[in-house]
């Protein structure tokens, strides 16, 4: 759907801009920006290889696991039907600290993995089991700790304190997580009720 939309606006804007004579604007955004997008690329790609690189020194050294054992018991109340020490656990801890130091990017193949794991574990494959939408609720609302796409976009454009981003990210990233659990909750007991 959203790549119908992309399309649309796209040959619309195309459309609105050459029938009106203004080809040459359209010209000029598609290279400028083009430059620009590899220009930031350019920019945020040593950032983003650094923390990756962190994320996977702390995965080879074991870190990862000692903080998926430290917040297992909080990830336990969340994911009952998870079996104790299963492997979910540990991709979904490291999903949650990476999406923690905004990284995205590095979240996304632990973030497969757990769902991987969860559909081994799904009793109905054709349907998204209760941890699966938990999970999927965590990863979308992720608490930010370090925003480090943003804080290094805020840099590039030269802002006067490019971490001046991190406290709301901090607040407005646990609540929506706390909200977005909330919400989990009512629904699965409203689902679980029907059943």
């Amino acid at each position: 759907m959203i790549n119908k939309l992309w399309i649309f606006l796209i040959i619309s804007g195309s459309l609105c801009l050459l029938l009106t004579g203004k080809s040459d604007v359209l010209n000029t955004q598609i290279l400028s920006s083009g430059k620009a997008t590899l220009e930031l690329v350019m920019q945020i790609f040593p950032l983003v290889s650094l923390w990756l690189g962190i994320m996977n020194i702390a995965k080879e050294s074991g870190l990862l696991e000692k903080v998926s054992k430290f917040i297992y018991p909080v990830l336990h109340k969340i994911f009952p039907e998870i079996p104790k020490g299963h492997e979910a656990f540990s991709y979904i801890s490291s999903n949650i600290v990476a999406n923690m130091f905004g990284l995205g990017n590095a979240a996304t193949p632990f973030g497969l993995k757990a769902m991987e794991s969860l559909q081994k574990l799904n009793k109905n494959k054709k349907v998204a089991s209760r941890s699966m939408i938990t999970f999927l609720v965590i990863n979308t609302c992720g608490l930010c700790v370090v925003p480090t796409t943003i804080i290094s976009l805020r840099m590039l454009y030269d802002s006067k304190d490019p971490s001046f981003i991190v406290i709301p990210c901090l607040i407005i990233s646990f609540i929506s997580l706390l909200f977005g659990l909330l919400i989990d909750r009512i629904w699965s007991k409203k689902e679980g009720d029907k059943r």
